[in-house]
């Protein structure tokens, strides 16, 4: 039995609740970043996202998760044991990997096995952070602490799915697609630009402000540090639930719509604000079509660009010296002008 604080007991949060989620029915929302006070729930929500993740199917034996049912995807390793017919495949859970502050590039990306380079003289390859969270989730705590030159290896990774790994007289290709989920604190350092605008959504994270919420949050975490088992069991009904309405979402979303229309107004949302590039776009699009899919409903409306708008794109927004509202205002006041 899983060891995690359960996702359908963390209490409020609604906003990066419904981040993470739309992010596990749509991975190619691009991930989600949370920013807020400490102690509020963050790392917690992540790692009881993937406790609550219903398990992937795997080329068994794969170092990379290979997905058998996309063999154009497939790594060189299972390239070469597909065209022998040895392929097995099996149920494992989705990854969700840590990537330390501290990481060394090659503990990231990979490196040389020096085991067997030592032991037999083969050149052979230790599949790094990348290679682990392909398919699942890269998590990174403080991310606005991140050294730049893993900021920048990420970059590279994230725009192409794949890891190139060239040094040591090893040259390396596999896959390395998956969902980015940051947490930090604003009061220690902004993110740099460029891996903000990856995130596919972003959230901020309060302190809950009413005394009934902060007693039932206390409550919840200590029942569940004096017998995780048992309050797991006690919840165990309501995470089967959500995991039923995640898998049924994932099903449904391909067939949900989205009309001119609906892309007309996302549009104007984001030239309202005056984001840069399409990234906004496509997100809101993706996040709203994701959120439908959630709600069990066929077409992407207004209801849902309004609700998913203000993580989509309150990062995504310039300085503007004549407005000194905060990100999350103007998005709002967007919101009100253009869709009502």
């Amino acid at each position: 039995m899983s060891t995690a604080f359960p996702f359908s007991a963390i209490v409020g949060q609604d906003e990066m609740k419904l981040a993470l989620l739309i992010a596990a029915v749509d991975p190619k929302v691009g991930g989600v970043l949370a920013f807020g006070d400490r102690g509020s729930g963050k790392s917690t929500a992540v790692r009881a996202l993937a406790a609550l993740l219903p398990k992937m199917k795997v080329i068994a034996g794969c170092r990379y998760n290979c997905d058998p049912a996309l063999p154009g995807e497939f790594c060189d390793e299972c390239r070469a044991r597909a065209a022998k017919g040895s392929l097995k495949s099996a149920q494992v859970p989705v990854p969700v990997v840590d990537l330390p502050l501290g990481a060394t590039e090659d503990r990231v990306v990979g490196s040389l096995d020096l085991e067997r380079a030592l032991a037999r003289g083969e050149k052979a390859f230790e599949p790094g952070l990348l290679a682990r969270a392909h398919r699942g989730f890269l998590y990174i705590d403080e991310a606005n602490l991140l050294e730049d030159h893993l900021v920048d290896l990420l970059l590279d990774v994230a725009a192409s799915g794949e890891n190139v790994v060239e040094r040591e007289g090893l040259s390396i290709r596999h896959p390395a697609r998956f969902v980015l989920v940051g947490t930090g604190n604003p009061e220690e350092g902004e993110l740099r630009p460029q891996l903000l605008d990856r995130f596919g959504m972003s959230v901020e994270v309060k302190t809950p402000g009413d005394l009934p919420s902060r007693i039932e949050v206390v409550r919840r975490r200590d029942d569940f540090e004096r017998d995780s088992a048992a309050f797991t069991a006690t919840w165990a009904k309501e995470e089967a639930k959500l995991r039923k309405k995640i898998i049924a979402a994932r099903e449904r979303l391909p067939s949900v719509s989205v009309s001119n229309t609906t892309l007309e107004r996302a549009a104007k949302l984001c030239m309202a604000l005056g984001t840069d590039g399409l990234r906004g776009e496509l997100t809101l699009m993706r996040a709203a079509r994701a959120l439908a899919a959630l709600e069990a409903a066929t077409a992407v409306g207004d209801e849902q660009l309004r609700r998913v708008a203000p993580s989509a794109l309150r990062h995504r927004l310039r300085r503007n010296p004549l407005d000194d509202a905060g990100s999350s205002v103007r998005v709002d006041r967007a919101i009100v002008e253009i869709l009502g």
